[in-house]
């Protein structure tokens, strides 16, 4: 399975949700996939999504769900342990884990290596799971008393889809007016 997939099976459960995507060809997927006025497309800022959602969540009281990868967790691991200390009810962070840099040309990450999960649990994300192993339908629907952290494996490749066509200021304006 590929990120496009993962997202696509992602997006078969999101309703009312916030949704923050990674930026670069994870936004350009979801866009294609299912775009919506409560997603959040980083066009900038590589690493910044978790820090962007975890705003959100602290902000609002529905359901944050961040889409991010592997490349861009690791470049901003302060998070995690940010999100884990906060620790808001109302965050998914979905890190999907293709082991390259998808949108800067594919190099390897050093998830090859390491097991984000295990990183997760050890700085006290109290629910932390491995996609495959849950039903993403009941962590959305089912009241959280903390932060979720979801792996999500997946095999590296990016989907041919067009660039989103829509303005940084057109997809900040909408999203705002969105979770007013």
């Amino acid at each position: 399975m590929r990120r496009y997939d993962a997202i696509k099976s992602i997006m078969e459960h999101i309703t009312n949700e916030i949704v923050v995507a990674n930026i670069g060809f994870p936004s350009r997927e979801l866009y294609e996939i299912k775009d919506r006025n409560r997603n959040f497309y980083m066009i900038g800022s590589m690493g910044l999504a978790s820090s962007i959602g975890l705003g959100l969540a602290l902000s609002q009281e529905e359901k944050t769900i961040i889409i991010d990868g592997d490349g861009s967790i690791l470049m901003n691991l302060g998070s995690l342990v940010t999100i884990a200390n906060q620790n808001p009810d109302n965050l998914i962070l979905i890190i999907i884990d293709n082991h390259v840099y998808g949108s800067t040309g594919n190099q390897p990450t050093y998830t090859q290596n390491i097991n984000l999960l295990r990183i997760a649990k050890s700085i006290g994300f109290k629910n932390s799971h491995d996609f495959n192993k849950i039903s993403f339908k009941d962590i959305l629907t089912k009241k959280q008393t903390n932060s979720t952290f979801i792996h999500y494996k997946t095999s590296s490749g990016n989907a041919n889809v067009e660039i989103i066509d829509l303005t940084p200021e057109s997809i900040k304006k909408r999203f705002m007016n969105s979770i007013k």
